[in-house]
This record gives C-alpha cells, structure tokens and sequence, in this order.
C-alpha cells in the first residue's frame, strides 16, 4: 500500500476539523445545520456558507486523490453538499405561494422566511415576528446553486424544480428596488424593524441571476428545457444602483463590512474596481480593530451598553455604542479570500497571521473562529477614551460555522489544494477586467415600400417589414407576453414573470421561438400610449439614450442589435420627406459613431452571425414535465412547420391569446405550400380568405394591446385610415393663416347662451362642428367634459360621438400637427398615463433619490419616498397638482426624464437627495418667464408649448448647472411665422456661444400655438373658458430684463440650486459637526436639534434627508439658498477650538442681520428706494438675493459679519476667531 502523501495527511486534517465543527452537527433528515446548540433553527444564509467548506474540500479531495478511499471521500462530502442544498430547496418550496405573491406585493408580509425548523423544513416564527426579507439570503442560496451544478453537481432533480428555480429569480430580479432587512435581519440600524435597500442585498442578487442566465440545472445531461433565464435590464439596473451607492451600504449605514461579500468572493458584483477600491478602504479605515472588523458604525449588537431586554433602540442611545462595538473576525476570512483571488500575498499573510492569532484553540488541536469579541463591562471608559485599546473577550457563537467554513476555504486555497478557478467555475472573479469596446448594431427597417423610396433618395439603403423573412419583427410588448410563460406551472400555482416591460438590452437580442427568429423593436417605439413618441425628435434622443446606455452596459456575448423601424409618423407634415431630425440621425448612424457610441448599420439577416441569439424553449410546446401534457391539442403533422399549438396552459386568457397570435403569425407570414388540411390547426386554416386570416390576427395583436399593428405584419391590407367623426379639421397642407382669422370670429361672441343665461348646449356643438380651429373645438370640449362629463353624447353624427370619442380624435390630430399644448392638455384630460411612470419613480428611488410632488408648502406639496403602483401615483400627482392638468401631466412627463438622465448621468445628481418636481416646473416657467420678457401665464403656455424634446433639452441645462439662456427667434416655419425659442450655452463673458463662434448650439422651435399670431383682444378678455392651463404657475416677479447679461443672473443661480436642493460637497458632514457644537439650528421655526448625532453618523443618507427636510420648509428657493451660505459660514467655527456656541442658533436671523447692514451700506452709498425693494414674503432686498457671493458687497462678506456679532458672546475674549 502506497503510503500517504503531505498533502494527503494535510487534508485528512482538514476533513477532520470539518467533520467536528460543521458536519457533525448536520441533521440526518433535512440535511440543515443548526446555528448553535443554544439556537437550534437553520439560518439560509449561515447554512450556505457552511456548507461551501465542504464543497471545497470535496473538491480538493477530488483533485488529490492519492487512493480510491480519497474519491469516495470526495463523493461522501459532495452528497453531504447536495442534501443541504435540497433542505434548503424543501424549506422554499413548502412556501412558494409567498413566493407567487411576493413576485407581485413586495412586502414584508409575503417574503420566504430567513429561517427554518432544522428537523422538520417547517416555519418558526410568524411572518411579522422577525425580520424575514432578506434578499441577500436567497440569492446567496441561488448563486451558490449555480456555482455548485457548473462544478458538476446534481442538485435539481426535476422540472418542477427547475420552474421553482425559475420563479425564484422573478423573485429576487428586482432586488434593486426592494427594501428589506438585509445581511443583519435589522433594517434600520435603530434596529425598529424598519426595511432600507441595502447595497449587500442588490449585490449578491446580482450575481445569482448572472450566473443562473442561461445554465442547465440538469447540468451535461440536460436538454433545452432545464434551462433558466434571467433579463439583462433587471441586472443592469441593480449594477447601476450599486454604482450609486457605493461605498454607503444604506440609507442609515454609511459604511457596513457586510459589503465585502459583494466586492470580493463570493458574488464579484461590482464591475469598476475604483468604486471596489474606494469601499474597502472606507470599510478597513472606519471599521478595522485589533479583533477583525465592526458591522457598522454604532452597532449595539451584544455590547455592555446594550439593553438585553428589548430589541429596538432608542435613536439617542446609539451614541452610546460608538467606539465599543463588537469587532467580528469573521471579516478577516473575507479578506484573506479578497488576497487570494486578487493575487496580493501581503493581504493574505497580513489577515492569516492576525487571525490565527485570535482563534481559540481546543484540546484536539483544532482552532475555532468566535462570532465576535466584545469589550468587558469593566472596561468600557477606558476604551471610550482610548479606542482599541483594551483587551477583548470573545462571546455569541463558538465557532460561528459561517466565519469557520470561510477560514477553511482560505486555508484550502493558499495552500494550493485549489485553484481560484475550481470554487468559481462561473468566472465571477473576471467581473473588474475591463470589457473590450461595444459595436451596437442597428438595423433600419421602413414600414412600407414609400417609405423605403424616400430613404433610398436619401442615400440610406434600408429593408421594409416584408423583405426580411423569415425573420419576424415584433413590438417589444410581445416579448414581455412571451416571458410572462416563463416558469409557468400550474401544478405548483405558479404563474410565470409578472407582465413587465422589457429594457433595451432585452430587445437587443434575437429570439429563436418555436424555431423562427424573432426580432423585437425597443420599448420607446412602442409608447403609442403617451405622446412623448410623437416628437420625432425625442425619438431620436431616445434612440442615442439607449444606444449609448447598451455601449456601456452590454456584457453578453456577441453584439447588441437595435431594431429601428422608420414609420409613417416621422415623416414630414406634408409626407414628401423624412422629419430632417431622424434623416440627420440615420446619417450619423452610419458614419459609426453616435452618442458616443461605435455603431454599425446593416441588414437584419447579415447580424445574425454577430449578435446574441437566445433560444427560448418554453414556447415550443413540446419540452418535458408540465408542458408535455396537453399535447393532444395539435395533430403531429402540423409540428413540422414550427406552428405547434402553445395551447397547453390554460391559466388565464392572456397565454390563449399569446399562443393563438404566434400561431397566426408563424401560419400566415410564411409562403404557403400545399398542405393537406389536417387536425387541429384545420379550424383556423381551412376555409380561411386571406383577408379574414389577417382580420382575426389583427384582433388578436388587439387583445395583446400591441399598437400600430400593421407596421409589424408584412401585409398591404388595412393601409386605410380608420373612418373619422368628421370633425371640421384643418386640412394641414393649406397654410394656416386662415385658421387664425376664423378663431376671432367663434370666440368674439363668447359661449353661446339661452333665454335664462344658462349655457346652451346644443348650440355650443353646433359652434363645435362650424369651427375649424383646434384649439377652440378643445376649449368648448372642455367646457362640455366639465359639466356634462366624458361620455355625454353631443349627437354630431347621430349617436355614439360622446366627448371621449371626440376627445380622442382631437388628440390624433393634434398628435399630427404637433401642436403641443393641446396633446398635453387632452392627454391630461383623457388621464392618459405614462406607461414608464411607475418604473421611472422606482428608479428615481432605487438611487436613493425622495421625489416631491405638487408646488410647496407642506401638505399640498407630497413626498414620495417608497414604490407605489401606478394608479396611486397618478391619483397622488392629480391630488398634489390641485387637479390642474397642466401641472399634473407636466409633472409625469418630468419624472420620466429625471428618470432617463439618472440612468445616464447620475453624476448630475450628486448631493441631491429629494427631487421636487413642482418647484422644478416653476423654475423652468421662470426662466422662460425672465428670458422672454413676459408674464407669469405666458410663460406657464410657453411651458406647455414646448415639444418634449426641448422640455428634456430645458430640464437637463437646468440641472447641468451651467450658465445657459433662452431667447425668442422668429424664422420661417413651415406654418407661417412663429415665435420660437432656442437654448444656448452662455460663455464667461456672458455672450452666447452662438455670437462668438456663429453657430447656435441648439435650434430649437417651440411653436406659439397656431393663433398665436392673431390673438385679438376680444380674444383674450373672453378667456372665460380658455384652457386650463392659464391657471399659470405662480411664478415669481423677475427683474425688468436689461441688455447685461449679469443682471440677474445670482439671482437665477441661488433660485435653480434652491429648487433643485442643490448643496455644497460635503455641506452635510459640516452641519453635524456644528451641532455637536449648540443644541440646534432653527430655520423659520423648525428647529435641527443637535439630539440627531446621538443617532446618525456625518456621512448617512439618512442624516441628510433629515436636514433636508427641515431646509425644505422653506418655500421660496432662493431664500433657501441664502440660508445655506449662512449655515456654510458657520459651518466655518465647528473648526474653531471653542467648546460651544450657543444654545439655539436661529439661522433666518443671522440673514436678517446681514439684509440689514446690506441695506444700510447700500443707502449709505446712495443707492435708489427702488433698486433696494423688498421681497414682500422674506423682507430680504432682491439685490442681496442677486450680489455675487464674494467681493466687498457680496452675500458671504454681509453673512460673515452677521455671523460674527451673533456668535461674538461664545467666542474666545481677545482672539478674532472668524475673520
């Protein structure tokens, strides 16, 4: 017999230590470990880090057999391995109805529980009786599943399983906006039960759902059936809200060693390794004792100061715990592995040696990791005093098999029993090398053959809809119909993927469905919902959005390709040529680079090679388990075209609907072949016309709701408009002067009246039906939705013309003309909603950014600070808008570009923490309201008369906080003369960019409403019943506007960072330190009390939404901003040595003070009455609001010197301390 190698001997040890911390203690039943022998429940998360040792180890063993014993020992651990797995996997599947409605609610309520019954699989404690959602541990589970089936284990055993797995990914892909209790069951770190998204959660979700896209869980043996699948957006968005909060963990924690398990091994999910950089450094400099790392700052968990007869804190005891939280080394094993795949042997050394010098050794030799090491009661002074100081005890769990198994791994490893590369077969480890440049594809389809033509004049070679079979091109709705069966099982009362939108990274990829590729069009062409697809060119910008977000976010392989189909609706008005704005967008699409992105134009099929091809097999009807067995619905010798029914799951309609719709299409769009007329497919192909064929399709694309249907069926049917309600509309190739004379006419005489001075009806729709004009047909529109309601019939054409329908048509018709204003007011008035509100919102709050809606103060002016379905959101901005539609729908369309500039530039949003959507309007009213000279109400219609483009365009300036300005251009348009506006940069010198270099930056027309050229007087007197948008925006009195450009313009800066909450970097941080150092700072009345240290930390989100929320009150933003500097300067004594400055500080009095010997200096000087006016409200001169900070008369020098004779008391005698 050979004898034992060194290595051998080596890992018969390690199985030995194995043996006696871990599996010994695992239950021969359920194959769940207990925590401890005084908590005998099985935590998810502790269980599957125990068992990685394990898994480890059998692979080492494995790896260095010297005997055949050494391979039994291998499969021996790896089944222990397996049989935990499945225990978890049992204890998930008794609770898969939470599983179903958490997919849905997202509430506590409904989550899989954190642990189990070790014995039995069964739940412990009730649903509200611990902090059960916990993401982290789901994913951890799911991730580690993935890892071990890569490695070769068996661990799914079935389909249903496979479709469990499945629905656990719909379970935890919206991680990022899912707020739970996170690594350490607590929420909140005051520990009251509060859920917070927390960095560690998104992280590890991230990586379970890249490494569970596209596996096998049958492994080797499995067919197309046992694959699952993941969407690319659901992980792109936890990757870019990991990017926005890194190095904070949560709203409450600014820094939490937890984090490490997602920077480093197991879950790699942060792909920039400055941000991995930055965190572990905050991580080892704040966190880092002599005994391993601190959970966080403040953390009570088993300290002396500790109250162990309740759980929760008190928010002004947590001062109590700092300096003297209990250090974890747990944390060390992190970075020992951290060293290890990072190749840094100096790491691994350093933590091997200072841990190994706190393990506790036991009589046999073996060392055993403790939970924590906490400071003796005794002690606890000296250590206040002198921080890691004195000598700890070591207390919880000994060992905890999480921290042991760890420490094993990173043994196993150094010593080169395994290579990084064993432990993660799935290369998680290569997520920080940087990805080679993206080429986005695009391929450019014509929706008919005139359209083709005309981009043939154009030079652009393009293909229609027809000429690209056999590949089908579809709206993206459908593919979230499709992936709406994913892991559908009825059996388990499993529905599949709830119905959501699908992002662009989606539709990038072709499809294989039932054996025909299928290609998807991008979610932004398919709003024919709302109207922002109405502005080409917001389409445009839409387009370089996303294709500048694909070159930066695709990681799949092979190349993304956007389809962009040119449709009816971007041509120009008078339908000879392409809208210039997508003619000049295709041209620099093929020039191959656009939006800062490299791109290539070509044909649909030559992309085929190149581009990512998912096979979706689920559809095929035909897999294994729960789909085989209606397979009695089709007859086998229709199986051979690929049209099989998808029939089998009758769960809800919507599937029937989904199934019949790819059969129509897949039967008709192919060319025909003789074919006996067999089975079941013969009811709908026998006797069939080809116009009824495409009738019945056409209803069924109805019942999926997909728009636009004949831009996607390759057919010259039903090219005709629909039949108009013949409404008296203008005809747009006749120049529209003519509109404008008549509008005098119908308006003049007022609302028609009968005897008793009551409106007559029946006379305003007969005015309806003489009028030509669009604007006054929406106005008497309104007056009769007012009072008789959308769905009185005005009898225009005999019955059924009810005001929705007209409504409606008036809606299609602006739509055509672009008249703006009119879309924005009758999409308000029909309560159109956008489709993307709700995910823009969740967004918004995924990067830890409050939305407000509604103009302040407080209780009309609402604050959003949690996901809300979308029809709470819409009647919340209805009530916050005071029902005035121009606000309401303004403010949807708002939410969406903030929305699409956080995704491409969050960095404008740096030190923002609560976006306030009403006072952002009234900023953008204000500014046109300065700019062009004009009153409060012109300037709200200007607002509402702006394309959305250009309100995109306005909105971004405004948060870019460059200098820009807006003037009036008159020029040729197409409809007559109308006053436009464009948008342009402001260079130092305070002329524009244009004038210097001769080229406007940005032409851009904002057309005036067709009448704005004959708006008589009559006209406006008798806007009784003009729209409702002259319930203008309170928009504040501007300076008389003088040719410098200077003037004005720090009034215009404080009001835009007042308004959009915008602060100096680190402004937070100061004003802790300046209330460690008074009880507090009032501002008009609501008074910061410095008690809020004793809770939070300077760097906490949490602590700066706080005294944002107290800055907030004040309704004016440019005082606001006044009040800001005021704090910034005495900001500048919190580094003065002196103990204290005073009890309450009231800061709106310093600015008073200033005000004060402003206005003094300025009379003295002999400034006019009239320059030094008063804001009526605030009692502060608009000069001072206007002066540059520095200078002799700057805001800073007047606040300095306030500062100083409010302070001068506390000051120590003799020294100047602020100078």
């Amino acid at each position: 017999m050979r004898s034992r190698s060194n290595s051998g001997v080596k890992l018969d040890n390690y199985a030995r230590i194995v043996q006696q911390t871990i599996l010994q203690h695992q239950d021969p039943v359920t194959g769940l470990l207990p925590g401890s022998t005084d908590q005998p429940d099985a935590w998810v998360r502790d269980n599957v880090y125990s068992i990685v040792s394990v898994w480890a180890l059998s692979l080492a063993y494995r790896k260095n057999a010297d005997r055949d014993e050494d391979k039994a020992k291998a499969y021996e651990l790896e089944q222990s391995v397996v049989k935990l797995m499945r225990g978890v996997l049992q204890c998930i599947m008794r609770q898969l109805d939470k599983v179903e409605k958490f997919k849905y609610s997202r509430s506590t309520k409904d989550s899989l529980h954190a642990k189990y019954n070790t014995r039995t699989c069964a739940t412990v404690v009730g649903d509200d009786q611990w902090g059960h959602l916990q993401v982290d541990a789901t994913s951890l589970f799911l991730l580690f599943l993935a890892q071990m089936t890569a490695s070769g284990l068996h661990i799914i055993y079935t389909q249903d399983e496979v479709d469990v797995v499945q629905n656990l990914m719909f379970y935890i892909e919206a991680a990022y906006k899912v707020a739970d209790y996170g690594m350490w069951e607590r929420g909140d770190k005051t520990n009251q039960g509060i859920t917070e998204i927390n960095a560690s959660s998104i992280g590890t979700a991230k990586a379970a759902l890249e490494a569970l896209d596209e596996l096998n869980l049958f492994g080797a043996k499995g067919g197309p059936g046992s694959v699952v699948h993941a969407l690319a957006d659901d992980i792109q968005h936890c990757q870019s809200i990991l990017t926005s909060m890194l190095p904070r963990a949560s709203i409450s924690k600014e820094v939490d060693a937890g984090v490490l398990a997602i920077l480093t091994y197991p879950a790699f999910a942060v792909e920039d390794i400055s941000i991995v950089n930055m965190t572990k450094e905050e991580i080892i400099s704040k966190l880092q004792g002599r005994y391993g790392c601190c959970r966080f700052l403040r953390d009570g968990h088993k300290t002396p100061r500790e109250d162990p007869n309740r759980l929760y804190y008190e928010s002004a005891e947590l001062k109590l715990f700092e300096n003297i939280e209990c250090e974890w080394p747990l944390f060390w094993t992190y970075l020992i592995l951290d060293g290890i795949f990072s190749n840094s042997h100096e790491q691994v050394q350093e933590y091997q040696e200072a841990l190994e010098a706190i393990l506790i050794k036991q009589k046999d030799g073996i060392r055993l990791l403790p939970e924590l090491y906490s400071v003796p009661p005794d002690k606890v002074e000296e250590e206040y005093m002198n921080p890691h100081s004195v000598e700890r005890t070591p207390m919880g769990k000994c060992p905890l098999k999480w921290g042991q198994s760890l420490y094993i791994l990173g043994k196993l490893l150094s010593e080169g029993f395994l290579a990084p590369g064993e432990i993660d077969p799935l290369n998680r480890r290569f997520s920080t090398i940087p990805k080679p440049d993206v080429v986005v594809q695009v391929s450019i389809l014509a929706e008919t053959d005139e359209i083709k033509e005309l981009l043939m004049k154009n030079g652009i070679n393009v293909e229609t809809v027809a000429d690209i079979h056999p590949i089908h091109v579809q709206p993206s709705r459908v593919l979230s119909h499709i992936y709406a069966r994913l892991g559908r099982n009825p059996r388990l009362g499993l529905t599949g993927r709830p119905y959501r939108r699908i992002g662009v990274l989606g539709t990038s990829k072709f499809y294989i469905i039932r054996n025909t590729i299928f290609a998807f069009t991008p979610q932004f062409i398919d709003h024919k919902q709302f109207y922002l697809a109405l502005d080409n060119k917001m389409i445009v910008e839409m387009l370089r959005n996303e294709i500048a977000y694909l070159s930066s976010r695709w990681r799949i392989t092979g190349r993304p390709t956007v389809t962009f189909p040119i449709s009816q609706t971007m041509l120009t008005e008078d339908r000879t040529d392409l809208d210039p704005a997508v003619i000049a967008t295709l041209k620099k699409l093929q020039d191959g680079y656009y939006g800062g992105a490299r791109t290539q134009t070509g044909k649909l099929s030559e992309f085929l090679t190149t581009s990512c091809c998912a096979h979706l097999s689920f559809l095929d009807g035909k897999g294994s388990g729960s789909m085989g067995q209606h397979g009695d619905h089709y007859d086998d010798d229709d199986d051979d075209d690929g049209d099989g029914y998808v029939h089998e799951l009758r769960c809800d309609d919507e599937a029937d609907d989904l199934a019949q719709y790819l059969d129509h299409l897949l039967a008709h769009s192919a060319p025909k072949k003789s074919k006996r007329q067999a089975g079941g497919l013969g009811r709908f192909k026998a006797v069939a016309t080809k116009t009824k064929e495409m009738v019945s399709l056409m209803n069924k694309a109805q019942d999926l709701n997909i728009q636009n249907v004949n831009m996607y069926l390759p057919s010259k049917l039903f090219r005709s408009c629909q039949p108009s309600l013949n409404l008296n509309l203008p005809d747009p190739s006749k120049p529209q002067e003519t509109q404008g004379s008549e509008v005098s006419i119908t308006v003049e005489s007022g609302i028609p009246r009968d005897e008793s001075g009551a409106i007559d009806y029946n006379a305003l729709v007969q005015l309806l039906k003489d009028t030509k004009n669009l604007q006054d047909q929406a106005d008497i529109l309104y007056v009769l939705f007012k009072d008789k309601g959308m769905e009185w019939d005005t009898q225009l054409q005999g019955k059924g013309s009810t005001v929705r329908t007209l409504l409606s048509e008036l809606y299609e018709k602006a739509g055509d003309l672009k008249h703006w204003g009119l879309i924005r007011m009758i999409s308000g008035i029909l309560k159109k909603k956008v489709e993307e509100l709700d995910s823009a919102c969740s967004d918004l709050l995924a990067h830890q950014k409050h939305l407000t809606v509604g103009l302040p103060p407080e209780p009309r002016e609402k604050t959003i600070t949690a996901p809300i379905p979308p029809d709470q959101l819409a009647t919340l901005i209805d009530e916050a808008s005071d029902n005035n539609i121009s606000v309401a729908i303004l403010t949807q369309e708002i939410m969406v570009y903030l929305a699409m500039s956080i995704r491409t530039q969050p960095s404008l949003f740096s030190e923002m923490f609560r976006l306030r959507i009403g006072l952002i309007i009234q900023v953008m009213a204000t500014e046109l309201a300065q700019s062009l000279n004009c009153s409060g109400e012109e300037a709200t219609e200007s607002l509402m008369s702006l394309s959305p483009s250009e309100l995109k365009n306005l909105l971004h300036h405004i948060l870019s906080g460059k200098e820009f300005g807006v003037q009036r251009s008159v020029r040729e348009a197409d409809a007559g003369v109308s006053p436009a506006i464009s948008i342009h940069h402001l260079g130092n010198t305070g002329a524009t960019k244009s004038e210097r270099a001769g080229i406007s930056k940005l032409k851009s027309d904002m057309k005036m409403g067709v009448r704005a050229q004959s708006l008589d007087v009559e006209n406006i007197e008798s806007g009784r019943y003009r729209l409702p948008f002259v319930e203008s925006l309170d928009v504040p009195e501007s300076f008389p506007v003088s040719k410098d450009t200077k003037h004005g313009q720090w009034l215009r800066r404080r009001r835009l960072d007042g308004a959009l909450n915008r602060v100096p970097v680190g402004f937070y941080q100061k004003v802790w330190k300046i209330l460690q150092k008074c009880h507090g700072l009032s501002i008009e009345g609501f008074v910061l009390p410095s008690s809020t240290t004793r809770e939070m930390t300077p760097g906490e989100i949490k602590f700066s939404v706080h005294v944002e929320t107290v800055l907030n009150r004040v309704p004016q933003p440019e005082y606001r901003q006044l009040l800001v500097e005021a704090i910034l300067v005495l900001t500048m004594l919190a580094d003065v040595d002196i103990p204290s400055i005073g009890s309450i500080i009231h800061v709106e009095k310093i600015v008073h003070q200033a005000n004060d010997m402003f206005y003094k200096d300025q009379k003295d000087l002999g400034a006019e009455e009239h320059i030094l006016e008063k804001d009526p409200s605030t009692g502060v001169c608009r000069l001072l609001y206007d002066s540059a900070p520095s200078g002799r008369f700057g805001s800073m020098t007047y606040l300095t010197k306030a500062v100083a004779v409010y302070v001068q008391d506390f000051l120590p005698s003799g020294a100047c301390a602020v100078q």
